[in-house]
């Protein structure tokens, strides 16, 4: 069930949003020192313009999800 605005309705619904964010954030700086080329700690997985330009450089890497466009997509040479 979905309800909007959750994290200002129920404690237990923010609790969670902020053990999943600081999760997340953990494991982005561990990724990042596993592939520092990515700058995950720098962007913490969302889609910016630097992350996008160094998928575009370096190819994915074995943690980025295959259901993400920019991975999906056939990379074409000089992009």
């Amino acid at each position: 069930m979905s309800i909007i605005k959750g994290d200002a309705r129920s404690y237990s619904i923010a609790a969670a949003s902020i053990i999943a964010k600081t999760t997340r954030d953990r494991m982005m700086r561990e990724l990042d020192e596993i592939y520092p080329q990515y700058g995950f700690a720098k962007h913490m997985g969302y889609a910016t313009r630097d992350h996008l330009a160094a998928i575009n450089q370096h190819g994915p890497c074995p943690v980025h999800r295959r259901t993400f466009g920019v991975v999906r997509q056939p990379r074409l040479p000089g992009f």
